[in-house]
């Protein structure tokens, strides 16, 4: 009986390699070849699953959103609805390794695509990313407002950019300085935040 391949966990071994490289050398280490060194494949392997640098590192970008998307799709939350929100929020900020692999990579990826010109390339898979904490900040602040837990004056579109920006500076604080800004200290300032919202 022929051996079955799972061609999407292939692709997602080969984007993991190229998360190591970047971490470790930076984006522009990551070749093909470098890439298939880090996996322990031949070059001509990693090629067969992504013929140029372009398609890896699209790819790799991409794994990191959808990780991210399936971790918050996959949750089963209780609790008040202040609760709720902070665990949702939790998933997008570094708090352990794996979002902080997550997030090392994405903010490699969103260096190069501003050092890029013209339209395409990485730029184009930063902004439905983007939109998509967005929303989620605007989702979590609708189902707070339902619920009767923010202040009836509030802007919801408004209060979603903020924190949307908060939740980028305290994800930056969190990776630059964890000594600093420790998980628990993240954690604190979007709940202080979110209860600056209250009624």
């Amino acid at each position: 009986m022929p051996k079955i391949v799972d061609h999407e966990a292939r692709r997602e071994e080969i984007a993991q390699a190229l998360w190591r490289v970047v971490r470790r050398d930076g984006i522009r280490s990551a070749s093909v070849r470098t890439v298939a060194a880090e996996a322990g494949w031949s070059a001509g392997a990693v090629r067969y699953y992504f013929p140029d640098q372009d398609g890896l590192i699209s790819f790799a970008m991409d794994l990191v959103s959808r990780r991210v998307h399936d971790r918050i799709a996959a949750l089963r939350v209780t609790g008040s609805a202040t609760e709720m929100a902070l665990r949702y929020l939790e998933e997008v900020i570094p708090l352990d390794p794996e979002r902080l692999a997550e997030f090392d990579v994405w903010l490699s990826f969103i260096a190069q695509a501003q050092a890029e010109t013209g339209a395409g390339g990485l730029r184009e898979h930063l902004a439905p990313s983007t939109e998509g904490l967005r929303r989620l900040c605007l989702s979590m602040l609708s189902e707070l407002a339902r619920d009767g837990a923010l202040r009836k004056d509030l802007d919801l579109d408004l209060e979603a950019e903020r924190l949307h920006a908060l939740i980028d500076g305290i994800s930056l604080h969190v990776a630059v300085q964890p000594e600093v800004t420790t998980a628990d200290r993240a954690r604190q300032v979007v709940a202080a935040h979110l209860d600056s919202l209250q009624r």
